[in-house]
């Protein structure tokens, strides 16, 4: 029996377990789309492509499995780019397939004719192009294999219009085994960098953990937790993997980052890399002078460290189970106990005195305030995504976690607009959770049109806008572009169908936060517009020599 590339392509993904994409419509890629629909597949479609990439990038990064986008041929996915990229930047696997002009008319100006493969090559750890219809179940299972394997990342398959519909017979087709994560090695570490870590920690009065994604990639969390506990060691984690260890936990001490990064003796860095995002493990934000541990699956990550004493080539789970095995009696609760009182009586006195500044009842409302009552509100296990400049940055301060990879924001990329888009893609991973999506209104803007498409497919979700008038805080009158008003959005989330409220006192938010809850609940999506204090401007560490 004859098949098309198309449909070939939706069997492939079937067969890899595929239960949801994210896509707009448009061709060559319309049969596809219905056939994977005509499968049971579920299809998601967006108002926008870059959403597409987003949501797909948060389904990923929840079910730790590719997230799968489509796109139409020419500006269809051209605009899937920004989404892989931010993957790309955050080391997610996401699967973007683009339809293209055919193969047969290549150089002679064809409709929407561009080289798509030569434009994401450069933001995907692989891209191909499908040249035979016959090929697709094996190019697909590729794309699976290196989305997964080492270090995750977002791939890219590129699709001509007539191979699309080129027929080939069912019986000259050969279908791979599907990929499954019990497929991905685990690579361990050689021992005598175990012993060489442990003998280290020994030496070590001041030793410190900041973790990564990549503890969430290879399903590490408990590892890492009983890692913690074995050694007595305080821990960190990058902003996408806090809540790889709730973060009430007694060996955490938040609000006293500063001071422990500082006065480190020894820095273990396990799966993430040291960019901007921990200020490249070096000083002043770090001491000079610590020992300098790394852990991680991409040989090429380590190879590259500006400054390292041990790096150990190996995945997350299967390092930190040797360590714990290999550190026996010689580390205990007791090796840290005078460092850990260090650091647990800084981050006393600095929880009180954030404690003092977040109970603030000023009007307009400080975006603290709405941190404290989001925090308040939340379900411990809720999904929280949050998107912007100074509300990011604010709630980074002052709203802690405490799932594995219930934590969500703009990333090493620092995209604005992804959180709608995450918002919808964390609720369809996540179905019985609850997903709260705050929101700067500048950012929102830039995709407000998904809280069409969580309505429409029936995602609810709450989405929260710190609502200060613009981008960024503007204290000083002085920014170019800056001032965007004050846009009703909880008008516009009303006229889709939503929920919505405007709120502009303190005391009004938490009882406004318990309504849209109670929308949610009944399978509405929620809006709540809060008018905060455009003068406020968060103080974090500089990422670049200039600012916005």
């Amino acid at each position: 029996m004859p098949m098309k590339g198309s449909e070939i392509l939706a069997e492939a993904l079937y067969r890899q377990g595929v239960d949801t994409f994210f896509f707009i419509m448009g061709g060559p890629m319309l049969l596809t789309e219905q056939s994977c629909i005509d499968l049971g597949i579920r299809g998601v479609d967006v108002r926008h492509e870059q959403a597409a990439a987003m949501m797909a990038h948060a389904y990923a990064r929840l079910q730790n499995r590719p997230g799968i986008c489509m796109a139409a041929s020419g500006p269809g996915s051209t605009n899937l780019i920004t989404g892989v990229a931010h993957a790309w930047a955050d080391c997610t696997p996401v699967i973007a397939f683009g339809g293209s002009a055919p193969l047969g008319s290549s150089g002679r100006g064809a409709f929407q004719e561009c080289d798509q493969l030569a434009m994401f090559t450069p933001c995907t750890k692989w891209a191909a192009r499908v040249t035979h219809p016959k090929r697709i179940p094996e190019l697909v299972s590729t794309a699976f294999h290196q989305a997964m394997s080492g270090k995750p990342g977002p791939v890219y398959i590129d699709l001509p219009g007539d191979v699309l519909y080129q027929e080939v017979e069912d019986s000259d087709i050969t279908w791979p085994d599907p990929w499954s994560p019990k497929s991905q090695p685990r690579p361990a570490a050689e021992p005598a960098r175990i012993e060489e870590i442990i003998g280290l920690l020994e030496k070590a009065e001041k030793p410190v953990i900041v973790s990564g994604s990549g503890i969430l990639w290879s399903n590490a969390a408990e590892e890492l937790k009983s890692w913690v506990e074995t050694s007595g060691i305080p821990y960190y984690t990058t902003p996408q993997s806090r809540g790889v260890i709730a973060e009430d936990h007694p060996y955490c001490y938040l609000t006293a980052r500063s001071t422990a990064f500082r006065e480190a003796d020894l820095i273990m860095i396990i799966g993430t890399r040291m960019n901007y995002v921990i200020g490249h493990a070096a000083p002043p934000r770090f001491n000079a002078d610590a020992t300098l541990v790394r852990i991680d699956i991409d040989a090429t990550e380590i190879g590259t460290s500006p400054r390292l004493d041990v790096g150990v080539i190996g995945d997350a789970k299967a390092v930190l189970q040797q360590l714990i095995d290999a550190a026996g009696q010689r580390l205990n609760d007791d090796t840290y106990r005078s460092w850990r009182d260090r650091l647990r009586g800084r981050n006393t006195s600095k929880q009180f005195e954030q404690e003092a500044i977040l109970d603030n009842d000023a009007s307009p409302i400080h975006p603290l305030r709405l941190c404290k009552e989001i925090r308040d509100f939340i379900d411990r296990d809720a999904v929280l995504v949050v998107d912007g400049q100074e509300i990011l940055n604010y709630a980074r301060q002052s709203i802690p976690s405490f799932s594995p990879g219930h934590r969500l924001n703009s990333g090493a990329f620092g995209t604005m607009g992804v959180g709608m888009p995450f918002g919808v893609g964390a609720k369809i991973a996540k179905p019985d959770s609850q997903v709260i999506v705050l929101h700067g209104d500048g950012s929102f803007g830039l995709n407000a049109m998904e809280f069409d498409t969580a309505m429409r497919h029936n995602v609810p979700v709450l989405v929260i806008v710190s609502l200060n008038g613009g981008w960024t805080a503007d204290p000083d009158k002085n920014k170019p572009g800056r001032d965007l008003g004050y846009t009703r959005y909880d008008e516009i989330a009303r006229a889709l169908g939503g929920y919505a409220e405007l709120v502009e006192q303190p005391g009004d938010i938490r009882p406004a936060l318990e309504r849209a809850a109670e929308a949610v609940a009944g399978g509405k999506s929620a809006l709540v517009n809060v008018v905060t204090d455009w003068s406020a401007r968060a103080t974090t560490a500089a990422f670049t020599v200039y600012s916005t």
